[in-house]
């Protein structure tokens, strides 16, 4: 049987003074989705769209990796102090590709600014800086530390309760911005113990899609976070069948 083809979008920095324009992608996205069973292809920033759509074509599956923050400007709102958005010639091929997944229902699971996207592009917004949205949260990221974790709430009856079971469960988490309004279609799966989201389902019959706010892909992932692309990959062989039991466990 072939292994499924895997499209993962790339960071993009522009040219500067000292360096050409160049993409590139966290090595924990491949390698991940390579030993869970899969062939990952790495996606150029392209700029047409007769391009994107032959790529598109002969995947089976995406991942939408982590990485700058989303700029609130594209969906009407005002650019946080706090914000630091990616290049924008990534963010424009992002959410061009983030709506050709939903418009083909291409199964996807999308990690960090990822999920963000997911979520925005559905319909859902975000909360632009959780020290303020949300005073009182705990620190969900640490300058001096990338492999910051912190614990997670999951609902057993979903993709991730699967994945974590019950117990104390803790994730590595980078990122001021979160998601808020959850975008209909969608439900939440897991959370910090504060209350930010941190994991959302499809519920939709015909369509597998996982996002996570958290980082299974990182260099301090645990056994149990690599099983997120295990989980990912096997229910490609059979996406309606697995959207039809996310949505019987949230019913």
């Amino acid at each position: 049987m072939n292994k499924p083809i895997v499209g993962i979008n790339a960071d993009f920095r522009a040219a500067s003074h000292n360096q050409p324009a160049f993409s590139y992608v966290a090595a924990g996205y491949y390698d991940s989705i390579a030993k869970a069973g899969g062939i990952p292809l790495i996606l150029a920033p392209l700029e047409d769209d007769a391009s994107l759509h032959q790529v598109l074509d002969h995947l089976d599956a995406c991942v939408m990796i982590g990485g700058g923050d989303l700029d609130p400007r594209y969906d009407n709102f005002m650019l946080h102090p706090a914000t630091k958005p990616m290049e924008a010639r990534r963010e424009t091929f992002d959410r061009r590709l983030a709506q050709e997944v939903v418009e083909r229902r291409i199964p996807v699971l999308a990690i960090g600014s990822g999920m963000q996207l997911l979520n925005v592009t559905c319909g859902g917004n975000l909360f632009l800086h959780i020290p303020e949205d949300l005073p009182g949260s705990l620190p969900h990221r640490d300058p001096q530390d990338p492999f910051h974790r912190h614990s997670l709430v999951v609902e057993p009856k979903s993709l991730i309760g699967r994945v974590y079971g019950e117990g104390e469960i803790r994730v590595t988490s980078r990122h001021h911005m979160a998601v808020d309004e959850v975008a209909q279609g969608f439900r939440v799966t897991a959370r910090c113990q504060d209350g930010v989201i941190e994991a959302i389902e499809s519920e939709t019959i015909d369509w597998f899609a996982i996002g996570t706010q958290f980082h299974p892909e990182c260099g301090a992932a645990s056994a149990l976070d690599i099983r997120i692309f295990e989980e990912f990959l096997e229910a490609l062989q059979a996406p309606a069948m697995m959207g039809a039991s996310l949505a019987k466990a949230a019913a």
